[in-house]
């Protein structure tokens, strides 16, 4: 069932925003994998459409090129029935497929069926990976700055792992330790346990909350989170509390970005200092940084870049 045939990408690597897909912008891209209850465009535009609705039911005519917008979903509603496209299609999850419904999504059979199948599917298949400097970093992921990720999953529930530049600068790890299911994580502290060997370092949960279910495979085999950290190298599940308010604090597309960008030059740098001048194009780091270059210290590599004494 799930599809994904039907990628739209700008040439920033970023796919089509629904607004643009539907004909009301010219361009525009979503950097956020279609969560569009957290995206501000998708709020500004949806108020400014719903005035001008409102002003024209009273008779008025609005002004100005935002007196021009309309809602998408008026204006696909607009097209022929067999022009229509679902609005997982859209999103790039499917194969062609006609809105039936009016995107009246809520009471759509399809839609509840597909979502259904597509919570499970997705824990498997992120969308869309991207690469910062040689470290993969998947669409529609929030990240903390001490390199972790949060995925939202449903209403407040968030997955949580670490990221790629944190699992390869501290190399295969033997096991990942999360917090007993019932037990609560908070945003900004330490969660997650790690260990390599004699050593071990603590990580910052992205999120505070209830944790849920936790990946039991990684007290045993730490390693499948650096050969796969978005998907079967997950760590816990967290019931959030306040998620709108907590992913203020997070980064998410272009704010990843420029982060992982930033990390990678202040890793350069701290190499540079103990190991001496790299190749003019950096090097390859690899997969088991602190493997490579034990000098580095793991204490030092876990203090500067995970925020975690």
């Amino acid at each position: 069932m799930v599809s994904k045939k039907h990628t739209k990408t700008l040439t920033d690597n970023y796919p089509d925003c629904i607004w643009m897909q539907a004909g009301v912008t010219i361009q525009k891209s979503c950097t956020i994998d279609y969560n569009c209850p957290e995206c501000r465009f998708d709020r500004i535009m949806s108020h400014v459409a719903r005035e001008n609705s409102i002003m024209k039911r009273a008779g008025k005519v609005p002004g100005g090129k935002s007196g021009k917008i309309v809602h998408w979903k008026d204006k696909l509603t607009s097209l022929p029935v067999g022009k229509r496209p679902c609005i997982h299609y859209m999103k790039g999850r499917i194969d062609f497929r006609i809105c039936t419904n009016e995107y009246r999504c809520g009471s759509c059979d399809f839609d509840q069926y597909f979502e259904d199948m597509y919570s499970v599917h997705a824990v498997v298949n992120p969308v869309h990976i991207l690469e910062i400097r040689g470290f993969r970093m998947p669409q529609g992921y929030y990240f903390h700055p001490g390199h972790t990720w949060a995925k939202i999953e449903e209403v407040s529930s968030v997955r949580v792992g670490v990221d790629d530049f944190a699992l390869r600068l501290m190399g295969p790890l033997d096991r990942i330790e999360a917090p007993l299911t019932g037990k609560e994580v908070e945003q900004g502290r330490a969660g997650i346990t790690v260990f390599r060997g004699e050593y071990q370092a603590k990580l910052i949960s992205p999120v505070t909350g209830v944790v849920t279910d936790i990946n039991h495979r990684l007290r045993e085999r730490g390693r499948l989170a650096n050969d796969d950290p978005y998907t079967e190298g997950w760590v816990m599940k967290v019931q959030s509390r306040d998620l709108r308010g907590e992913l203020k604090e997070l980064m998410i597309g272009r704010e990843t970005e420029g982060f992982i960008g930033g990390q990678v030059g202040h890793l350069y740098n701290v190499i540079e200092e103990v190991a001496g001048p790299l190749a003019a194009d950096g090097g390859d780091l690899g997969d088991d940084i602190f493997g490579s270059m034990p000098q580095l210290g793991w204490d030092r590599l876990t203090r500067l870049f995970l925020r975690t004494s």
